[in-house]
């Protein structure tokens, strides 16, 4: 195993989701951008995944609080159907659970005007910026003010946005989870 990035203890464990035949580590914080711990996860078995599993099954094979790190790029659009919101809370609850409290989700997914975000057959969903806000407990303080839709009756974790981006095509995120932050501990 690599040495951990500076401030984290061994174990410090990494997951790479639908890493197809790609193992490069294409977002990252101020850690490193080598692998320290990684295993992989991806439904297709041709690509010698750690992990064969399929996304849309739930649990997911992991303990809790098993990863430092959760990796998921250009996989969540193959995921869930737009607009069901019950299984898009279900998926991000999935990986907050198998996440330490105080890890990193980083992601990229097709920005919602990108030719690949429904030109891809097998794509299922485009996930916009926008909807990442209801990930964050903060946001629900405007239940009642405004017209925000209220699924904290589905939805006990939060996710603080630590970055985003863009490129043509993609938009990157990092997502810290935050267990404890608003109503104790997270209830599966």
């Amino acid at each position: 195993m690599k040495t951990p990035p500076r401030g984290y203890k061994v174990p410090y464990k990494e997951l790479l989701l639908g890493c197809g035949n790609n193992l490069t580590k294409k977002i990252h914080s101020n850690a490193s951008d080598k692998w320290v711990n990684l295993t992989t996860l991806d439904i297709n078995p041709d690509h010698n995944p750690d992990v064969v599993w399929d996304l849309e099954t739930f649990p997911y094979p992991f303990p809790d609080s098993e990863f430092d790190e959760i990796h998921a790029y250009e996989v969540l659009e193959h995921t869930g159907q737009q607009g069901d919101y019950k299984f898009y809370f279900k998926q991000f609850s999935e990986l907050a659970r198998i996440l330490k409290d105080g890890g990193l989700l980083f992601g990229s997914v097709p920005k919602p005007d990108s030719i690949w975000a429904w030109g891809d057959p097998s794509h299922k969903r485009v996930l916009p910026p926008e909807s990442f806000v209801f990930l964050d407990q903060r946001t629900y303080e405007q239940v009642g003010k405004t017209n925000l839709s209220d699924f904290r009756y589905i939805w006990k974790d939060s996710f603080e946005i630590q970055f985003t981006d863009y490129s043509e095509h993609c938009f990157f995120f990092i997502l810290r989870i935050a267990k404890h932050a608003i109503h104790g501990q997270r209830t599966s």
